[in-house]
């Protein structure tokens, strides 16, 4: 797909930003703009001059019935929900392989009113589990209250991330479990973990949220400072504010997968990309490679770059947001190269460049309170 334009979506300082395009466009300033260059942080120019790299996800939305059903009946429906994500896999992106799935919160537990009923010992779901992801090849993040238990009791609400092989490349805990109001007893006796790890992928790097993880910051930013390119996000909750401002704010993928109304993928502009709101699956392809442009008159909402180089590139313009994300679709040749034989920028370098005109034209720096 070449351009979408989505719903309208009004966002603060979406006139301003357009008022200093504008400006700048018009000529004022120009004698400063001349004489300086910004450049990117070596994490986005890496992304923005590297190679295309595209990497096929999918995710779901289980119904909320799923945590009624068995041990047994979870895992079979498990292998329902791969079979049909690899099924869609095949007819929409022929000849590709998938890269991540994604099922949602506690998806493998016994059901019970307390953990110590519900919570999973490893080796009763491990092998059924990689067996999944050796038949479709992909790495597979499987959510579940896991019981850890040694000499104590110990339980927590994990995601396990399996490689393509089916061995276990990582689990990342829960760090912000809830606490309901009026008790102290977290998810009725998980124990919060204490790290925010990030996962390296022969695709990328992934970082792992859980549901009300959400209403924290700390985690979001600890993935983003280690490099996250996807972060995926099991949930019972479809809330969507969230994982577009922490998408839109640390400019990388989240993918959503929930019980009801929404799993979704968030792109780093911020916005649903795609999403599937009824029980079902859905698989999507993303490039890691990419780069953010905001409006420039002359890149005529995105169709000067459609008629260059037609089906060789891609992009998601945002007319209502004055923004857009373009990746390329030749192997050989990165979306840096063709945005820069367009004179475009990265939308952060343009941004930067555009304070230090400010800078110079008032004489410094705007003054703080």
């Amino acid at each position: 797909m070449i351009s979408q334009l989505k719903t309208p979506i009004r966002t603060p300082g979406r006139l301003a930003a357009y008022a200093a395009a504008v400006i700048l466009a018009a000529g004022l300033a120009v004698s400063a703009a001349a004489a300086v260059e910004a450049t990117l942080s070596p994490v986005d120019a890496a992304r923005r001059d590297g190679l295309p790299r595209k990497v096929l996800v999918g995710t779901m939305v289980c119904g909320p019935e799923l945590f009624t059903l068995s041990l047994e009946r979870r895992l079979q429906r498990m292998d329902e929900s791969l079979d049909s994500i690899a099924a869609q896999a095949k007819s929409g992106y022929p000849g590709k392989r998938l890269d991540l799935v994604i099922l949602p919160e506690a998806f493998l537990s016994h059901p019970g009113d307390t953990v110590g009923v519900e919570a999973v010992r490893l080796s009763e779901v491990q092998e059924p589990i990689a067996a999944g992801a050796r038949r479709l090849g992909s790495y597979l993040i499987v959510p579940m209250l896991l019981n850890e238990s040694g000499a104590a009791p110990l339980y927590s609400n994990v995601a396990v991330l399996f490689d393509r092989s089916g061995k276990v490349a990582g689990i990342y805990r829960k760090v912000h479990p809830v606490a309901p109001e009026g008790s102290d007893v977290i998810e009725t006796g998980t124990k919060p973990g204490g790290s925010f790890p990030v996962f390296d992928c022969d695709f990328g790097r992934v970082g792992i949220q859980i549901c009300f993880d959400m209403l924290y910051a700390d985690g979001w930013a600890a993935l983003a400072k280690q490099g996250a390119e996807i972060v995926a996000l099991p949930t019972a909750s479809p809330q969507t504010t969230y994982p577009s401002f922490y998408a839109q704010q640390h400019r990388y993928y989240v993918v959503s997968a929930a019980p009801r109304d929404h799993a979704a993928f968030y792109s780093p502009v911020g916005l649903i990309e795609t999403e599937v709101t009824q029980p079902g699956t859905l698989v999507h392809e993303i490039d890691l490679s990419y780069a953010l442009i905001h409006w420039e008159s002359f890149l005529e909402e995105g169709q000067a770059f459609a008629r260059k180089y037609g089906d060789r590139a891609g992009f998601l313009y945002y007319r209502d947001q004055d923004e857009g994300i373009f990746w390329s679709n030749d192997p050989a040749v990165p979306i840096g190269k063709m945005l820069s034989s367009l004179g475009l920028r990265e939308m952060s370098e343009s941004v930067e460049r555009i304070r230090r005109v400010q800078d110079t034209a008032r004489g410094g720096a705007p003054l703080s309170p």
